[in-house]
């Protein structure tokens, strides 16, 4: 039996780009489904984020920059002022994950944000980014520039912010488990083998088990 995961996170967000490589580690090779679900940190008419604010400054160089530095992972804060808002990227990740490129895609994103400094809130740049990943660019830059996804993004961020409850990104959903911020690729080897060893205990409990034409 498959284990469902969800994983709520912003494209702007450096700890989401850092919970990428430990949870995929943690999945390699488990019966697991990942679902990528949008969350923006800053939407519209909040004000954007600014790399030049203090307590931007600060959580980069005292707890984002020596975090990737354990992990091994390149990143920076881009100087783009403000930081792009980040609904046409999700907008295209709809587009993506119909074409079956979601985990790609999103990938790609976020190095072209934490890496390249890329502007990713432009539909040139997204568009680029979109074929380098194997999409059509002329589809793609026609899904964005007619708002094809819009109405499927505000689902989505419905879904995060009413339903689900999200408060900080990342979260990752694994089954019944909730895991708020960033975690080692062994935490969340932990709950999936917990979660994989319950639905396990599960299936058993029902093997063998039947009802005849006289009753159960």
């Amino acid at each position: 039996m498959t284990v469902k995961i969800k994983v709520y996170s912003d494209y702007v967000c450096p700890f989401c780009f850092l919970a990428e490589d430990p949870l995929l580690q943690a999945t390699h090779g488990k019966d697991v489904e990942v679902e990528w679900m949008p969350f923006e940190l800053r939407p519209a008419p909040n004000e954007p984020l600014r790399p030049d604010e203090p307590y931007i400054q600060r959580a980069f160089h005292q707890s984002v920059k020596p975090m990737a530095e354990r992990m091994g992972v390149n990143i920076v804060l881009p100087q783009m002022s403000p930081h792009p808002r980040t609904h046409l990227a999700f907008e295209g990740f709809q587009f993506a994950q119909e074409h079956g490129k979601g985990g790609v895609y999103n990938h790609r994103l976020f190095k072209a944000f934490f890496q390249e400094e890329q502007d990713i809130g432009n539909v040139d740049v997204l568009t680029k980014l979109a074929g380098e990943v194997g999409l059509d660019e002329a589809q793609f830059r026609a899904a964005l520039e007619s708002r094809t996804y819009q109405e499927a993004h505000q689902k989505a961020l419905h879904h995060a912010y009413n339903e689900a409850q999200i408060k900080v990104v990342p979260t990752v959903v694994i089954g019944d488990q909730v895991l708020e911020g960033l975690r080692s690729k062994e935490a969340f080897e932990q709950v999936i083998n917990a979660e994989l060893s319950q639905l396990q205990d599960k299936k058993g409990a029902g093997e063998g088990m039947a009802c005849s034409i006289d009753g159960c």
